[in-house]
């Protein structure tokens, strides 16, 4: 039986973990944190559930479909769609096949065109003709560029795509490659968008809980300091301590990997985000049921969710929670992030008294995703790029998402797999 080691215990770590001992090796998974999942975690406050950084699940995903028991993360959905915001101003937006309670407000939106609206219908059919793997082939401009060029108006660019797909790149100026756009785009077409009823944090939960039920052993608090192959094994120092494996696994975040591997095509230029979780000691929540509100003005966080709409066990019986998310690094101090949370939402729904606004949580995330500028994917680097017995799993060398971070866990343990058996 072969020793493998995997060094990180995110979403790829715990993916190529479980499929490693599936297919026989005797796998440690070494995380440095007290607690798997990498970014992708949650904790409890005073009966919140705070999510670090705004991040959701898109159902579509094939890597999901795959990796994950939806049943059993009990997904809560999002409504298609968005409420635009600005002070004074609300507009709906939602796709009409699938709220079509709201169609009449989508058609009468005066914040996109007409003309829009159709763009939008026929890049849906033309986009549902490829598959994923043929869309991550695609891009090599802007998604602003991509836009402008297939014909939405300014308006659109400005109202809707800057303050939407600012919240999934944390790129408002969309110099994101446009291969992005149109893999998520896809994906929000043919599936939804939801939290698990226990927070984001239950993803990781689960993908460990399937790896020690394969035979993996995790240990958490434990930090791998250095990797050096051979051509036949690694050897690694684990708190200190010397460890010999016949493979090992860099499942790191993207800085930490670099150190460890030395490679220099890992990227390291950080997309940064701080997001608040924000609560009214109420049930009545602000008229945009499960719809994300987006900042099409020129202050305030980028987005809210309204989280406890979306899933009530989010928050107690009694109290509204919504997640604020700020894009980049921002000096100012929690409570002053709070009082433009407070400020903005108050100046979008002036009907609602949010006096009794609280701030529940703070968290800022520098390293949040990696910059993904246009043709990123021809510099990323693959699998096995490193020497010896030494493989990647992280979403770097595949794009910034959950997504790339499932698909790279299961490519870097077929890579092992088969460097074993030779």
């Amino acid at each position: 039986m072969s020793d493998v080691v995997v060094v990180g215990g995110g979403l790829a770590g715990l993916v190529a973990a479980r499929r490693l001992a599936e297919s026989g090796a005797d796998v440690t998974v070494f995380e440095r944190e007290s607690r798997v999942g990498g970014r992708v975690r949650s904790h409890r406050v005073d009966g919140y559930t705070h999510d670090r950084g705004f991040q959701v699940l898109f159902s579509a995903y094939p890597a999901v479909q795959r990796e994950l028991d939806l049943d059993a993360l009990d997904l809560r959905y999002f409504t298609p769609g968005a409420t635009i915001a600005r002070p004074g101003e609300r507009s709906v937006l939602v796709d009409p096949r699938r709220a079509p309670t709201n169609a009449l407000q989508t058609l009468f939106n005066g914040d996109v065109t007409f003309g829009d609206k159709l763009r939008l219908f026929t890049l849906q059919r033309e986009l549902a003709g490829r598959s994923p793997e043929a869309i991550l082939d695609r891009g090599g401009t802007s998604t602003r560029a991509y836009l402008e060029r297939v014909g939405f108006s300014k308006q659109f660019v400005e109202n809707f795509a800057a303050p939407f797909y600012g919240g999934i790149t944390l790129d408002r100026d969309l110099e994101t490659d446009s291969m992005v756009f149109e893999y998520t785009f896809k994906m929000l077409s043919e599936g939804r968008i939801g939290v698990p009823a226990a927070g984001m944090g239950a993803i990781p939960d689960q993908l460990a809980k399937r790896a020690e039920m394969a035979g993996a052993t995790i240990e958490t608090g434990t930090a791998v300091s250095s990797v050096d192959p051979s051509s036949t094994e690694a050897v690694l120092t684990v708190d200190g301590e010397t460890v010999v494996a016949d493979a090992v696994v860099v499942a790191a975040d993207p800085p930490a990997a670099r150190d460890l591997t030395g490679l220099g095509s890992i990227p390291t230029e950080a997309r940064s985000c701080v997001t608040l979780s924000v609560a009214r000691q109420s049930r009545t929540g602000l008229p945009t049921g499960k719809r994300l509100i987006l900042n099409a003005g020129e202050s305030g966080p980028n987005q809210v969710a309204p989280m406890s709409a979306v899933a009530p066990e989010y928050a107690p019986s009694d109290a509204t929670l919504y997640s604020a998310t700020f894009l980049g690094d921002r000096e100012e101090s929690d409570e002053t992030l709070f009082e433009s949370v407070r400020e903005t939402m108050a100046s979008w729904y002036p009907e609602a008294n949010l006096a009794d606004l609280e701030l529940v949580a703070t968290d800022r995330v520098p390293f949040a995703q990696f910059a993904q500028p246009p043709g990123f994917r021809a510099g990323l680097p693959t699998v096995d790029d490193p020497d010896g017995p030494v493989f990647l799993a992280g979403d770097y060398t595949r794009w910034s998402s959950i997504q790339g971070a499932l698909e790279s866990g299961r490519v870097a343990a077929e890579a092992a797999v088969e460097e074993l058996e030779r």
